[in-house]
């Protein structure tokens, strides 16, 4: 008897161990779960990517338009990104959860030809912000 609870000790303790993942390896399963299931919509948008950043704790995530670069796009998207961010973090596109463990993500805004439309880092200083009031927050969707 004594052996078998031991053995179902050691079993126990080896499913717990391959459970528990590190902020790395989460990292890592929300980029390859983004890349394999995200959609965002909006007018324009072509497609959307992730990429993980191991060392810096970060997530790029790449929204590509087919929109032209121009004062009024750039305009346009300063204005409606923080929505959108929201967006992201409502559907688990940024993940609360991994801002908590001090991830950031750097969501991009891009016009055809790659050029910056808009641009935020959400941390959790950030994440406050547009769970909150976002006039009270850092400034949004720099250019």
């Amino acid at each position: 008897m004594k052996k078998i609870t031991q053995i179902a000790f050691a079993i126990a303790f080896a499913l717990f161990l391959v459970s528990c993942k590190n902020t790395k390896q989460k990292i890592q399963e929300h980029v390859s779960n983004y890349n394999n299931s995200s959609s965002i919509k909006g007018s324009g948008i072509t497609s959307t990517s992730a990429k993980a950043f191991l060392n810096d704790n970060k997530i790029e995530i790449r929204i590509e338009t087919n929109l032209e670069e121009n004062d009024a796009n750039k305009l346009a998207y300063k204005e409606s990104f923080p929505d959108l961010l929201k967006e992201m973090i409502k559907n688990d596109q940024i993940s609360s959860s991994l801002i908590a463990e001090g991830v950031k993500f750097d969501v991009y805004f891009l016009a055809y030809n790659n050029a910056i439309l808009a641009q935020e880092v959400v941390d959790q200083e950030e994440l406050a912000a547009l769970e909150g009031n976002t006039s009270a927050g850092k400034e949004t969707a720099k250019l």
